[in-house]
Parts: C-alpha cells; structure tokens; sequence
C-alpha cells in the first residue's frame, strides 16, 4: 500500500457511488405546496412576471396544485406586465400613467386574494389573466 491511497485502491475523484443516475422529483406534501404557490402569488407582487416563471418551471412537477397556482400567476403577471408596458407607452398621452396606477392596485389586490386562496388550499383564476401558458 502507498502512501496517500485508500486500502482498496485508487478510486476516481468526484465520483459518487450510485451517482449518474436521474432522480425524478419527488412531490411535495400539501402544506409544502400551498406554502409555495402563496409564495409565488406574493413573490409576483414584488418582481412581476420573473417569480412566477422560476417557481413554474422550478416547481411544476412537484404537486398539482403547486403547478395550478403557478401557471394562472404566470398569466396573470404577464398579462399585467403587458399592460404596464401599454401604460408606459401611452404615458406621453396622459392615459399612461392611469393606466399604470390601475395595473399596481389590480396587481396588488389580485395577488393578495389569490395568495390568500392558495394558503387556504383554494384554487384561484385571476380575472383579467390571458391564458398564455396552457394546462
């Protein structure tokens, strides 16, 4: 045996027994998944569209529910997106910056309720929401 060499030979570095492998994601528990989609309906208040479409891709395998919260936020907040970007372009005409203000206070009351829902254990489907990411 030489010096700096396990007593069963050279193994290869970074290899992990059993690694290589594709674990398919494991669902979460209910309580997990209201946890997540309440987070999401929140986290689209805060950063738009971009929190919705990390926790749906991240999380849609995970549970049903979970991927039902986060694809009706995701088109809520794109929708929402697409109006501000219509209130943005339109400011210059005056109509822009009402339409600003009424996208923040629907997308704040709409978020609220539908984080409230989703905390509950409810479904929830945002009025106003395009359904640009399909079941």
């Amino acid at each position: 045996m030489s010096y700096g060499q396990p007593p069963n030979g050279p193994q290869g570095y970074g290899q992990q027994p059993g690694g290589g492998q594709y674990q398919p994601p494991q669902p979460m528990t209910p309580e997990d998944q209201r946890l997540w989609a309440t987070l999401t309906h929140i986290g689209g208040i805060f950063f738009s569209f971009v929190a919705p479409l990390v926790a749906y891709f991240v999380l849609r395998d995970r549970g049903q529910f979970v991927r039902e919260h986060t694809r009706v936020a995701l088109n809520f907040y794109i929708t929402m997106a697409i109006a501000d970007a219509i209130g943005a372009i339109t400011s210059w005409l005056g109509i822009g910056v009402l339409i600003i203000l009424a996208v923040r206070v629907v997308t704040i009351v709409f978020g609220i309720i539908a984080a409230v829902a989703a905390n509950q254990g409810r479904h929830y489907r945002y009025p106003l929401a395009i359904e640009f990411v399909k079941q």
